[in-house]
């Protein structure tokens, strides 16, 4: 019985009527991704299902953030619901323009019985809520959105160049550097150790660099006497960043700094770089056009500090949220309820390669189907990252631009413009506390 059938059969049995909105139409903002596209290819059933027609745009995500935000804005026509990461919320929902779904979820004639809340993994979820207070953790206050997929940050490597030259996968952020040093030029000019992304964008900061930050014990602001601080430069941020440097500079691409998930993805499956530190899923969802090295790449946790036992790594959630504008609110609740319900996350995870999976049922039905058994490490790397992921950034509105910021100035300092690490996050905490001296905490 394929998903459809199955939802049509719950239905029958439960009385819920997915034709509540039959006729009307929504609009939806993709970025390109597997989860985008596993949504697309359903989308016909969907549509036969409820009776509602759906029209969408799709972007790639290093333009997609800036035209949703002209789109959002836009007073002549808007999408009725549009992909979001979770930081991304702190800016949308603190603006307006994102619809709370607590009145949905709260009401049981508008929600399918075989949805299942608890059924997504707990710390996914608990991402989407936010009280709107800068400062204050995620995890409670209203739900602004429903995952889609999520990541976990580690390090993929591939074995048959490790086989090769006899080398073992790090365990530390010490020993990554050696084999930065091993893995040089390895098989000659052009190749490198270690992908990495390095553009002038808030996504440098969020995957590698945010989860190893976070493992040296640094944070990114302190609420001080009412106000947000950057803690940038304190001793653990400055050794962190003066041993992320160092990888850079030893093992990185040459490129670096013009460097996206893209980039750094498609060097690992064409076997020009020989590890990547950065999302789990990096290596399963981006398609090069050939099969390259995937047969040869393992997964393994992300090499910590020396002496730090305590894996922690920072979450990036994609998910669906309602335009608070929307005039079809109800046929965009259907929508969700069908593109993050069990069946479609199943049918997604295991014929569509959507991983990870927020769903317990999507994660173990692809595991009984052996989706995974081409992935070595991947299934022990993510039971043993998935309790200390989260998201390990302070809330606030100002995230977009404070990111970027820190990017930038990781590039200046790697090439050269300050006198030393400590000098460059210096200033970096100056520009950051300047961003968001607008904002008081409650």
């Amino acid at each position: 019985m394929n998903s459809v059938e199955n939802i049509k059969k719950q239905a029958a049995e439960s009385g819920f009527s997915w034709k509540k909105a039959e006729g009307e139409s929504i609009e939806v903002c993709f970025n390109r991704h597997s989860y985008a596209e596993a949504i697309i290819r359903q989308i016909p059933r969907f549509e036969k299902l409820t009776g509602i027609r759906v029209t969408y745009s799709i972007s790639p995500e290093t333009t997609y953030f800036d035209e949703l935000t002209v789109k959002l804005n836009c007073t002549d026509g808007h999408p009725d619901l549009f992909m979001t990461g979770a930081y991304q919320i702190w800016d949308y929902a603190k603006s307006g323009y994102i619809q709370s779904l607590d009145e949905f979820v709260n009401d049981v004639n508008l929600n399918f019985p075989y949805f299942d809340f608890n059924d997504f993994y707990s710390g996914i979820i608990s991402s989407l809520r936010w009280d709107l207070i800068p400062g204050h953790r995620i995890g409670t206050g209203p739900l602004w959105a429903l995952p889609l997929g999520f990541e976990s940050n580690c390090l993929i490597y591939n074995k048959r160049i490790f086989d090769e030259r006899g080398l073992r996968p790090p365990e530390t952020i010490e020993e990554l550097k050696l084999l930065c040093d091993r893995l040089h030029e390895f098989d000659g000019p052009g190749t490198y150790a270690l992908a990495l992304r390095g553009a002038r964008n808030w996504g440098t900061i969020h995957p590698a660099y945010m989860t190893t930050y976070t493992n040296y014990g640094a944070v990114d602001f302190e609420v001080v006497n009412g106000k947000l601080e950057s803690q940038v430069n304190s001793p653990e941020a400055v050794k962190m960043t003066e041993d992320w440097v160092d990888l850079i500079r030893r093992g990185g691409p040459p490129n670096w700094s013009s460097y996206y998930w893209y980039e750094a993805g498609e060097d690992l499956i064409n076997g020009k770089a020989a590890m990547i530190f950065d999302a789990d899923i990096l290596g399963i969802v981006l398609d090069s056009g050939t099969a390259g090295e995937r047969e040869n790449l393992v997964w393994t946790r992300a090499p910590l500090p020396e002496g730090n036992k305590a894996l922690r790594t920072n979450l990036w959630t994609w998910a669906m949220a309602v335009n608070q504008f929307s005039e079809h609110k109800l046929a965009s609740w259907l929508f969700l309820q069908y593109f993050t319900g069990k069946d479609h996350l199943k049918w997604a995870c295991s014929e569509a390669l959507c991983f990870n999976p927020p769903r317990t049922s999507a994660f173990e039905r692809a595991q009984s189907l052996n989706v995974l058994s081409g992935m070595e490490g991947y299934t022990g790397t993510f039971e043993e990252s998935v309790a200390g992921t989260y998201i390990q950034f302070t809330p606030q509105p100002h995230f977009i631009e404070t990111t970027t910021e820190w990017a930038e100035t990781l590039q200046d300092i790697v090439a050269g413009k300050y006198s030393s690490v400590e000098e460059g996050m210096n200033h970096l905490k100056r520009e950051m506390d300047e961003i968001v001296s607008d904002i008081s905490v409650e």
